[in-house]
């Protein structure tokens, strides 16, 4: 026997720390509800929680980014609705100002609802936004110049007085002419010039210079043109001009196909021309419309990484009477002329909501097939991130109380572990 070193005490205590420190961790985990609560508790099972953390904070935050651009579309798709209604009730009323038995003050009081249909349209425009952004003005938008169309031995009609179309006041002006086909190309020297100033989005400017059309060949840049051709024939001859300065388009090479369209593009179609042919004649139809802004560009962002495959374009197109070519119609006058080709200009700006919210519908239903999507990756990857962090409650319960029996067992063994030195005082006395 000894009595410097309780050898059995000593274990005992030892053997009663660990059970004391497994109880505190059992503690710890069922308090918590986390079975790892430090990097020590489970180092690769932390860092992978952590990753899958990430990624479903960010998958529930992208849910409710699509939510917000649902509510957006909803908002501008909602503005649109009106804007159609009031431009069905412009294309009533210019049927009714285009029959022979309106007189021209009945055309005068037409006009006057048409005018405050255009206004209301103006100010939908103006004020639809959703989070303090404008949804139907388009983006920076600039002022474009005045073009004058021009067409020789030819009679033309318009949608607007003249053959005149401002774009700076967005006058949506139409002309058509009918040409036999024997007509000589040299005799339809068309022109139009004008100088036009365009913001683009990024809040550039482009100089548009003074722009001349030509569609008979007239100059010596290398293009060979009908100037001496005894008949119109059109083809795919005719140029788009895309640059600033001064430039010419030239026209008319063979009789493939009477087909040719002219587009100066800067965001929308400032100016279009189309020839096609009907019989034995050719037309020419001439069209200007005043949508010199670009559309409005939102990105929704729709997943937890910053791969460009989550995001969502969402283009609205601009809706005022300018963008929809309707700025300025005019049904006045003592004849059907203007009414009747103010039909068409009508027609177009309700193809144009038509299309735009069509595609703003095709829009929402796909956002609601991702929010079903990422609501449905969130859950499973929650389900995994739970298995690996999350405490079973049942578990630790057993484990908890296997060590409470051990700590009391260890208790009594140490407390019995002192007493074992007593029996040297009997050796002493």
């Amino acid at each position: 026997m000894v009595v410097q070193h309780n050898l059995t005490a000593m274990n005992s205590n030892r053997m009663l720390g660990i059970t004391t420190g497994a109880q505190a961790k059992a503690t710890e985990k069922l308090s918590s509800g986390y079975k790892i609560n430090r990097a020590a508790d489970d180092a690769a099972g932390l860092a992978i929680s952590e990753k899958m953390r990430k990624q479903i904070r960010g998958l529930t935050q992208a849910s409710a980014n699509a939510q917000d651009g649902i509510s957006a579309v909803q908002t501008a798709e909602g503005a649109l609705t009106e804007v159609h209604d009031m431009l069905q009730r412009m294309n009533e009323l210019a049927v009714k100002a285009a029959n022979g038995t309106m007189s021209e003050s009945d055309r005068a009081a037409i006009q006057s609802e048409v005018d405050q249909l255009v206004t209301e349209i103006d100010r939908v425009s103006n004020t639809t936004k959703f989070n303090e952004t404008y949804l139907l003005k388009g983006s920076n938008g600039g002022t474009a110049g005045k073009l004058t169309y021009k067409l020789a031995t030819a009679a033309m009609t318009a949608a607007n007085s003249g053959i005149t179309f401002d774009a700076k006041t967005g006058t949506a002006s139409k002309a058509m002419a009918t040409i036999s086909n024997t007509t000589k190309v040299s005799t339809l020297a068309t022109s139009a010039t004008g100088a036009a100033t365009i913001t683009k989005i990024a809040g550039k400017s482009v100089q548009i210079g003074t722009i001349t059309y030509y569609f008979v060949s007239n100059t010596t840049k290398d293009t060979t043109a009908a100037a001496s051709a005894t008949k119109l024939s059109v083809n795919a001859a005719v140029k788009a001009i895309n640059e600033s300065g001064n430039n010419t388009i030239r026209a008319f090479s063979s009789m493939d196909a009477m087909m040719a369209e002219i587009k100066h593009k800067y965001g929308e179609d400032i100016k279009t021309v189309t020839s096609y042919t009907e019989g034995s004649t050719v037309k020419l139809k001439f069209e200007a419309f005043a949508d010199v802004n670009d559309a409005i560009d939102l990105s929704l962002h729709v997943g937890a990484d910053s791969s460009d495959d989550n995001k969502i374009a969402m283009n609205i197109a601009q809706m005022s009477a300018r963008g929809l070519g309707v700025n300025g119609l005019d049904l006045s006058g003592d004849n059907d002329k203007k009414a009747t080709a103010a039909i068409d200009v009508i027609a177009d700006a309700l193809q144009k909501v038509s299309d735009q919210r069509a595609t703003l519908g095709a829009i929402q239903n796909r956002l609601e097939h991702t929010i079903a999507n990422l609501d449905n990756v969130v859950e499973n990857t929650t389900a995994a991130e739970s298995q690996i962090r999350d405490t079973d409650m049942a578990t630790q319960m057993v484990t908890y109380s296997n060590n409470q029996i051990l700590a009391q067992a260890g208790q009594a063994m140490l407390a019995q572990s002192n007493q074992s030195n007593q029996g040297v005082l009997s050796l002493l006395g």
